[in-house]
């Protein structure tokens, strides 16, 4: 049973609001079943909707950020914890460290930087957790096809595959966190 989901998502809402409900239906969805949601500590975007959703629905969640970006993304306050941490690396090993799962819902570079590496980790046997890909209106599938490509040209192993899992919907979701 998942008792932490580490999310990586964006700091802006995007364009399409299925995203933000998305985000909002997210850290519901933890708070209700009293899954403790690690993310990135700010308080603006899919991260300040999926912390605050969490937070209101009776959730614990762990931020985790940056000294520098206390600011840029306007640091989550009243979170049940907060770790600064001086460098972008040390914030990704302190995500994955305290998470039993990881999620990435829709986002920019930073997001898909922490998903690479989450990847590349689980590929190299520095963790076997699951990596789920969550997002409306097929968000997540030019990266999947991207992902085909590398295995195509031969830059992939043939089980690269394997590595994420794109989750429907919320429900499929919530089966995922109950195993």
């Amino acid at each position: 049973m998942i008792k932490t989901l580490c999310l990586f998502c964006g700091s802006r809402a995007g364009s399409d609001p299925a995203h933000a409900a998305t985000a909002t239906a997210l850290g519901t969805l933890l708070g209700q079943t009293g899954v403790t949601l690690v993310y990135g500590g700010g308080g603006i975007g899919l991260m300040g909707l999926a912390a605050r959703a969490a937070l209101a629905a009776g959730g614990r969640v762990i931020g985790i950020i940056p000294r520098q970006l206390m600011t840029a993304e306007i640091a989550q306050t009243g979170l049940s914890e907060m770790h600064v941490t001086e460098t972008l690396h040390e914030r990704k090993a302190l995500m994955h460290s305290l998470s039993d799962a990881l999620i990435a819902l829709p986002g920019s570079i930073g997001t898909l930087d922490e998903l690479l590496e989450s990847m590349t980790w689980r590929e190299l046997g520095i963790h076997d957790k699951p990596i789920w890909l969550l997002g409306d209106n097929a968000y997540w599938a030019p990266f999947t096809a991207l992902m085909r490509h590398l295995d195509a040209q031969g830059f992939a192993p043939p089980d690269l595959g394997r590595l994420t899992e794109t989750l429907p919907d919320m429900a499929a979701l919530q089966a995922r966190l109950a195993h």
